[in-house]
């Protein structure tokens, strides 16, 4: 279905499915509810399928929440959400408990000893490390690996997966109707009695994960240098996998402390998309989620970042590949042009004849790849709106900045026309119904846009916004945020090997 409907021109797509995706038929197949401990449940029916369903638990705490110090706790404990808990991964959970609290213990004062500014005895820090890693392969006896994936996969379910971003993390898989209470315990237990096994070995994995992505990725590095450049306050400015002094330092029991305080049942939405009925899907949710206990919200406020006034630009020197990259500041999703931006993304990048490919890659030749785009590191807080593009072999990441510019200025100074606009809010109709069309990207939709607005609704209200943008919209919004104040810019300049690595 998926490949017919981008292979047929975008009117037919509209006209035969609209009336079978618009907001009236969800609505009479959308059923929420808010339990009393504060967790959010959305089940959707779709009767007309397979007999399986998707989920897609939205948990809104992300990178951001990352204590000072402590980066990429929040990354750190999507991985530990697949280790399993009091009953699934462990030989004998009693001894296993006090076999970790040892674990803990040891490595306290393992890092006590590591990081004294005055008189550190390395011979104790020896004897202090080697006790810690002997606690380690202690605890190892009672693990039973992967167990809470062996389970998942020998009764069904498909594309078990997890991601952690700067404003949310999220779990998901798809599985049989018929192992609906199975998935409920599964899901639920990993929330109320999470256990934190194989910590030290899992952190081991995130740091060669760091050092893959970001550390030996020039353009990883780029990025993440970036972010640290275009944000001075607000914690958009740091790694979401965290940097590499905090994950050598950082515990398990950071981690639970990590847990405790954002993993509340007021943070959580989860949706349900598939053959399912939806009064008994909604009574095993409250039997099974309805049993997470209820904590105090966090304080979540963060650093405003203080306007910008000045371009900033960062310059890396590479073997490598050369790119160029900007950024402006643009407002939160809530603010009354999120949906210009929209249109002003896919207006930019949106297929081959959208604004930046037509004149970088397709005319002038100068560039393979070249996009514009919103939404960057996050949504949840002001963040930025993008340019970004891929020199041609002979020619300068300058060079194709100043094209960029070029099509920034007609922006500026020239309405788009008609059928421009037209065709943006047409695919925004097309793209809508193409998120609609499968189970796990529906539970997707509905438990990002009930976190972030509170009604799923606003999914489809997104696109009718988008359909009220004017010409007028497009300059003015052009004009009050890409200016070269507001601008953060980012180069890979390429230069021979032996000339040295990142400056």
């Amino acid at each position: 279905m998926s490949r017919l409907l981008k292979a047929l021109p975008l009117f037919l797509v509209l006209a035969g499915l609209c009336s079978a995706q618009d907001l009236a038929s969800f609505e009479k197949r959308v059923t929420v509810k808010k339990l009393p401990n504060g967790l959010t449940a959305v089940v959707c029916q779709r009767p007309d399928t397979a007999p399986v369903f998707s989920f897609f638990t939205n948990v809104d705490v992300g990178s951001v929440q990352d204590p000072m110090g402590k980066t990429g706790l929040a990354h750190m404990f999507e991985h530990m959400a697949f280790k399993g808990t009091d009953a699934i991964g462990t030989k004998n959970y009693a001894a296993e408990k006090t076999a970790l609290q040892k674990v803990e213990d040891a490595y306290a004062a393992y890092i006590h000893e590591r990081d004294k500014r005055v008189g550190r005895d390395e011979q104790k820090l020896k004897e202090l490390q080697t006790a810690w890693q002997g606690a380690v392969k202690e605890a190892q006896q009672y693990v039973i690996p992967n167990q809470f994936g062996e389970i998942i996969e020998r009764n069904g379910g498909e594309g078990m997966n997890a991601f952690t971003a700067e404003d949310q993390t999220a779990y998901f898989y798809s599985f049989p109707v018929n192992r609906l209470e199975l998935w409920a315990y599964l899901e639920s237990a990993r929330y109320s009695h999470p256990v934190f096994r194989e910590f030290y070995k899992e952190r081991n994995v995130v740091i060669e994960e760091r050092r893959m992505r970001t550390d030996s990725n020039p353009i990883g590095r780029l990025l993440e240098q970036f972010v640290e450049e275009a944000f001075a306050a607000h914690p958009y400015h740091r790694p979401g996998i965290g940097y590499i002094s905090d994950l050598n330092t950082f515990s398990a029991t950071d981690a639970q402390h990590f847990f405790d305080t954002y993993y509340i049942p007021s943070n959580m939405v989860v949706a349900v998309v598939g053959d399912v009925d939806p009064a008994q899907t909604m009574a095993v949710i409250e039997k099974y989620f309805g049993a997470i206990s209820s904590r105090d919200k966090p304080d979540e406020r963060t650093t405003t970042e203080p306007p910008q006034n000045s371009e900033r630009r960062v310059i890396l020197s590479e073997a490598s590949q050369p790119v160029y990259l900007e950024g402006y500041h643009r407002p939160d999703y809530r603010d009354k042009d999120d949906a210009v931006y929209d249109a002003l993304a896919d207006l930019l990048s949106e297929g081959r004849t959208s604004r930046l490919y037509r004149a970088l890659v397709r005319d002038k030749k100068i560039a393979s790849e070249a996009e514009g785009g919103t939404g960057y590191p996050g949504v949840k807080y002001p963040h930025i709106f993008y340019f970004f593009a891929l020199p041609m072999p002979g020619h300068k990441p300058e060079e194709v900045g100043d094209a960029i510019h070029a099509e920034i200025d007609r922006l500026k100074k020239e309405d788009i026309s008609d059928e421009e606009l037209k065709m943006v809010k047409t695919r925004a109709k097309a793209n809508l119904i193409r998120s609609l069309d499968s189970n796990d990207g529906l539970a997707q939709n509905l438990a990002v846009y009930q976190t972030l607005y509170g009604d799923w609704r606003e999914l489809f209200r997104s696109v009718d916004r988008i359909d009220a943008v004017t010409k007028a919209d497009i300059r003015r919004v052009a004009n009050q945020v890409f200016v070269p104040t507001n601008r953060t810019v980012g180069v890979i300049e390429n230069v021979p090997a032996t000339s040295g690595g990142a400056q």
